[in-house]
C-alpha cells in the first residue's frame, strides 16, 4: 500500500452566532470567539491543498438547531471535504426542543460530512476519504438513566465496529471519537474531575483496535494538546477553538513498504479582530483562564489521590492559576517548589511524556 495526503483537524469549535451565547459567569471557554477563531483555521487550512478537515465534535456550543445550521452552511462552502462527528455539546436532550437538536437529526443535518451512507438516524459512519484509507466516526454520547450524557460504545455499536474494521483490513484505518480512549492525564479514568472526559468502556474498545492493527485514534472533549499511546495504538487530542490556547492541527500521513509515519504540526489562532480584547487572544485567553482556576484548583487539590484539607487547598491554588493553562498547551514539564512534599510527584506527573511530543512532532510504525 502506498499513501501520502494532507489533513488537518480542528477540535471542540463550540460555534455559537452571537445572540446565542451563554454566557454562565464561571466559563472557562471564551464562546465569543467561536465563528472568527474558525474562520482564521479555514483560511490558514485552504492554502494548505489540503485533502480533508476532521472535526472530532462539540461543534456547537450546546445543542442550539440555528448554531447547527450554520455550520453546516458554512462546511458546505469550503472546497475540500469535512468529516464530523458529535460531540457532548451538540445534543444536550433526547428529544429535540424549540432551540435544540435531538440525536437523531445530526446524521441528517450532516448527511454530507460523514454521514451519506450512515443507517437511518445512526450516529456512527465509515467512509473512504482516499483510495486505501478508511475513516470511522464514532458517537459517543450516551444518555444515562437521569438524562445525562456519559461517553460509552454500545454493543450494537462495538459489534458493528467489529464488522467494519474487519472489511477493512486491506485498508489503513483512521478511528475518530470524542472521548478520550487512552488516558491523557494520571489516572484520568478513575479521577472525580478526569473521568467525564475518557469513554466508559475505553478498555474494550482499546482492545478491539488493537485486534484489527488500528494505529491512530483523533479525539478531543478535554480541551487539551496532547499525544498519548497504549502499545502501537496512539490517540492525538486536540484542544478547543474557544480556549487556551486556541490551537489547530495539520498532519502529513505516508505510507511505504509497509511502513506508516505521521507528521504533524501544531497552529494557534493567535487574534481574531482588532479590538482591544481579541487582538492578542493568548494573552487574553491566557488570563481568562487563570481568572477562573480558583475552584477548579481547590478541587482538583482536596479530590482523591491528593486529598488536601480543604483551607490547605483553597490556600495553594492561586499558585496554581496557571498550571490548566500549562497543561492545554501540551509540551510543558512541572517543578512546584510551593507544594508539599507528598503533593508535588502527582501534579509533576501531568508534564510531557518522554519520547511523545504533544505540538509538532513524528510518528513512526510498522503497519
Amino acid at each position: 500500500m502506498s499513501l501520502n495526503f494532507r489533513f488537518a483537524i480542528a477540535s471542540d469549535l463550540h460555534i455559537g452566532l452571537p445572540h446565542t451565547i451563554w454566557n454562565h459567569p464561571s466559563r472557562f471557554h471564551l464562546i465569543e470567539v467561536s465563528i472568527p477563531a474558525f474562520e482564521k483555521v479555514l483560511a490558514h487550512v485552504s492554502q494548505l491543498d489540503i485533502d480533508f478537515l476532521l472535526l472530532p465534535g462539540d461543534l456547537v456550543q450546546h445543542g442550539e438547531r440555528e448554531n447547527h445550521e450554520w455550520l453546516r452552511d458554512r462546511l458546505t462552502q469550503l472546497p475540500f471535504p469535512v468529516y464530523v462527528i458529535p460531540g457532548n455539546h451538540d445534543f444536550v436532550t433526547p428529544q429535540a426542543d424549540e432551540t435544540r437538536i435531538a440525536p437523531e437529526d445530526f446524521p441528517k443535518l450532516y448527511a454530507k460530512f460523514g454521514y451519506g451512507n450512515a443507517a437511518d438516524g445512526q450516529c456512527d459512519y465509515s467512509v473512504s476519504p482516499l483510495p486505501g484509507l478508511r475513516l470511522i466516526g464514532l458517537n459517543s454520547n450516551q444518555f444515562d438513566r437521569d438524562g445525562s450524557i456519559i461517553g460509552r460504545l454500545r454493543k450494537a455499536q462495538l459489534d458493528w465496529l467489529d464488522g467494519e474494521l474487519a472489511a477493512a483490513k486491506d485498508e489503513r484505518v483512521f478511528i475518530m471519537i470524542h472521548h478520550n480512549v487512552i488516558e491523557h492525564m494520571p489516572g484520568q479514568a478513575q479521577h472525580p474531575l478526569g473521568h467525564k472526559y475518557i469513554l466508559r468502556n475505553a478498555p474494550r474498545l482499546r482492545a478491539l483496535l488493537k485486534q484489527h492493527n488500528v494505529s491512530l485514534l483523533f479525539t478531543g472533549h478535554l480541551h487539551v494538546q496532547d499525544v498519548s499511546r497504549d502499545g502501537d495504538l496512539h490517540e492525538i487530542t486536540t484542544g478547543s477553538l474557544v480556549s487556551y490556547p486556541h490551537p489547530y492541527r495539520v498532519l502529513q500521513f505516508q505510507e511505504e513498504n509497509g511502513v506508516a509515519h505521521l507528521r504533524y504540526e501544531s497552529f494557534r489562532v493567535s487574534g481574531v479582530d482588532d479590538s482591544e480584547d481579541y487582538a492578542d487572544l493568548q494573552g487574553y485567553s491566557r488570563q481568562w483562564m487563570g481568572d477562573r482556576s480558583q475552584r477548579f484548583m481547590e478541587n482538583l487539590l482536596a479530590a482523591p489521590p491528593v486529598g488536601l484539607p480543604l483551607e490547605t487547598a483553597v490556600a495553594l491554588a492561586p499558585s496554581l492559576r496557571e498550571f490548566w493553562a500549562d497543561i492545554a498547551e501540551g509540551d510543558r514539564t512541572f517543578d512546584f517548589p510551593q507544594l508539599p512534599e507528598h503533593v508535588k510527584p502527582y501534579f509533576e506527573a501531568f508534564g510531557a511524556t518522554e519520547g511523545l511530543i504533544d505540538n509538532a512532532g513524528y510518528l513512526t510504525w510498522r503497519a
